[in-house]
């Protein structure tokens, strides 16, 4: 199956849980239908550099720069905007990726609005995929980005 099904499958049901091409297992949702049962450990998924207002409050332009000019997959953490669901905080901050793969970012791109993802999920796949999920690289970097432009390495 391809991603364009997927995507289509998404859109109708809000949760995806599929082996990816590492052969771990990845859960999707959409936030509107995320609920404390399902943990704290999601990240959200964009498919574009200004989907980061919709889940960030404030963000200095050396932050957006920074996302803008990754040349790595990276999990960013930020100060959340306030409007966004204040379970899916934790310790603060919320967690998102900007993902750039072609695929991937077709498949968001198709859904049209930021995502979760949880790694490592341990449901039971409905589907598997032959393409890598980008976080699950051995290169995966986690930064920090304040609304005031400092930056902090979480994992390098």
């Amino acid at each position: 199956m391809d991603l364009s099904q997927l995507a289509s499958e998404f859109k109708k049901s809000g949760n995806l849980t599929l082996e990816e091409g590492n052969g771990k297992i990845i859960s999707f949702c959409k936030p509107e239908q995320w609920t404390t049962e399902l943990g704290k450990d999601w990240i959200y998924l964009l498919y574009e550099l200004f989907q980061i207002r919709t889940i960030c409050g404030t963000f200095s332009e050396v932050s957006l720069d920074v996302v803008e000019y990754a040349s790595k997959p990276t999990i960013y953490h930020s100060i959340p905007n306030k409007l966004l669901k204040s379970d899916l905080v934790e310790n603060g901050e919320v967690r998102f990726a900007l993902i750039r793969e072609p695929n991937w970012n077709k498949f968001l791109f198709q859904i049209s609005q930021p995502i979760l993802v949880k790694l490592d999920s341990k449901e039971k796949p409905s589907l598997k995929v032959e393409i890598p999920f980008p976080l699950y690289s051995p290169s995966v970097k986690e930064l920090f980005l304040s609304p005031d432009g400092d930056i902090k390495i979480i994992k390098g």
